[in-house]
């Protein structure tokens, strides 16, 4: 059973992988920097390394299961991550200003991670049965409903973050599935309206400073808009060639903070500088270049619309990520998927990456680009 299920996984999308063994170099790279100017009290690499091999064997177990499995588990995947948010508020811990963290010996978890692989398999599953017929309001507003409930049990931990990627993979997935422009409209209406029910009813008071101080980082340099001031200043110190790794003065000095998490991409910018950065955006572009070609040749919609979900989320979190750093978002504390510290966000990126690789590995040769909407 062991020899078919690694006969079976040569088959995978070979781009995929070099493409995730270069994005995890360099996250191990930058939190091996980070680690330097920390002592011998952190251990953050063989924290990484053991979420690494538990992801990898997560991520071969994935990629030999038939993907087709995931329509049986998609409900009930999603009830469990709908019941795990709701746990946190009694047994998760405080960490970062948010409640939601499960922690366990010297590992913390967050129930979020589960919650966006659900919420992803759900919404292709509800696409791809309905990928025939035209984009309707009901499948606007019953798909919107699907991310709405664990988007509210995220606000209220709160995490922002979160609930950012979850509504962003839903919109994604949206234009895929060729969404409307009344819709559209519709959408940019209700978001206007829930950002300003959320200011004045659910948002802190430091989710409010973040968003004010991506307006005008100088409006409180020293604590709200501290981060994203010397994330600037290492991005712009990096240079074509970079400082070195071990090198750069914003993380070794600690001006940095959460510099192996939050902002792993001004570490990476600092150190590596322009041809860092360019070979880390290649990499992620190969990654997300083959899953479109892989949604675009499945053998059903369901298979489709599991690398587009996949995408989805990667793209959000990406842009998220590398927006806080670049001052163009609000920084908001999402990871960049493969190479921030972290094991649960890792271990999010190789189960996602299995999954695309369960459809690649069904191919036949000589099958034809699968039509999505788009």
């Amino acid at each position: 059973m062991a020899f078919a299920s690694l006969a079976l996984l040569r088959k995978g999308d070979v781009f995929l992988m070099i493409a995730a063994v270069v994005l995890i170099a360099f996250g191990f790279s930058a939190i091996f920097s980070v680690e330097l100017s920390r002592g011998v009290d952190d251990v953050f690499l063989q924290k990484q390394a053991i979420a690494l091999g538990i992801g990898i064997v997560a991520c071969v177990i994935v990629a030999a299961m038939n993907y087709h499995a995931l329509r049986h588990y998609a409900r009930g995947l999603y009830a469990v991550g709908v019941l795990m948010l709701c746990l946190v508020f009694v047994l998760g811990r405080t960490l970062n200003g948010s409640t939601g963290w499960f922690v366990l010996g010297g590992f913390a978890f967050q129930p979020v991670e589960v919650m966006k692989v659900a919420v992803m398999i759900i919404l292709a599953l509800y696409f791809s049965e309905r990928a025939k017929r035209r984009f309707g309001w009901k499948d606007f507003f019953v798909s919107g409903g699907l991310v709405a409930l664990p988007v509210a049990l995220l606000m209220f931990q709160p995490d922002l973050g979160g609930a950012a990627l979850l509504v962003g993979t839903w919109i994604v997935m949206m234009v895929f599935a060729g969404i409307r422009p009344t819709q559209i409209g519709a959408l940019c209406a209700g978001t206007i309206l829930v950002v300003i029910v959320g200011w004045f009813f659910v948002f802190k008071p430091h989710q409010k400073d973040r968003i004010l101080t991506f307006f005008d980082p100088s409006l409180d340099p020293l604590v709200t808009g501290y981060n994203v001031i010397q994330a600037k200043i290492a991005i712009g110190s990096g240079g074509l060639w970079g400082r070195g790794l071990g090198d750069g003065s914003q993380s070794q000095l600690r001006f940095l903070p959460q510099s192996q998490t939050d902002f792993v991409f001004a570490v990476i910018a600092e150190e590596l500088g322009f041809i860092g950065v360019l070979l880390l955006f290649l990499a992620f572009m190969m990654l997300l270049w083959r899953m479109l070609v892989l949604s675009r040749m499945a053998r059903d919609t369901f298979g489709a619309y599991l690398c587009i979900g996949t995408f989805s989320l990667l793209l959000v979190e990406i842009t998220v990520h590398i927006g806080a750093n670049l001052s163009l978002m609000p920084a908001t504390g999402v990871a960049l998927p493969f190479v921030s510290y972290g094991g649960s966000s890792l271990l999010l990126s190789l189960v996602l990456l299995g999954v695309v690789q369960s459809v690649a590995v069904r191919l036949r040769p000589g099958d034809r680009f699968y039509d999505i909407a788009l």
